[in-house]
């Protein structure tokens, strides 16, 4: 009987074709939840990459609170589709001082122009900049 209830969830997780998103589900953990939403993976999606590095001299605090920052536009821009972030640990030596990713995922440049405008993105970019030493962003769309 359990066997069976289990054949048939599986089963109609398949068929719907459903993936489960935890926004804090990231490379690395964001300090503020946000609730599970079912989404249909499309084709093809944009991507937003942002590169940053960090001002010698920026606190351990004061990183914090811009890791935690942004993390939390994913739940005040519903136009984000999927966020995830990281810093360097590469071995590579090719980062060219970068230390931190944030990896933005969009359905269309529409929504990625939205994002770009928002109010809170904005206000994120204007406490990020005191901070900020160097910035690089590349956007494309995923190819399979």
């Amino acid at each position: 009987m359990i066997r069976n209830l289990l054949c048939l969830l599986a089963c109609a997780i398949i068929l719907t074709g459903c993936v489960c998103v935890q926004s804090t589900e990231h490379a690395n953990k964001c300090d503020s939840a946000a609730a599970c939403k079912r989404i249909k993976e499309p084709p093809q999606v944009l991507r937003h990459v942002v590169l940053f590095k960090l001002k010698d001299g920026t606190t351990t605090e004061q990183i914090k609170k811009i890791e935690n920052d942004s993390c939390s536009l994913s739940s005040k821009i519903d136009e984000i589709h999927d966020f995830e972030w990281g810093t360097d640990v590469s071995v590579e030596n090719l980062q060219q001082d970068f230390t931190h990713c944030c990896l933005f995922t969009f359905l269309s440049e529409a929504d990625r122009d939205t994002y770009l405008n928002h109010p809170v993105h904005t206000e994120f970019g204007t406490q990020l900049k005191p901070y900020l030493d160097k910035l690089l962003v590349v956007d494309y769309w995923t190819k399979q």
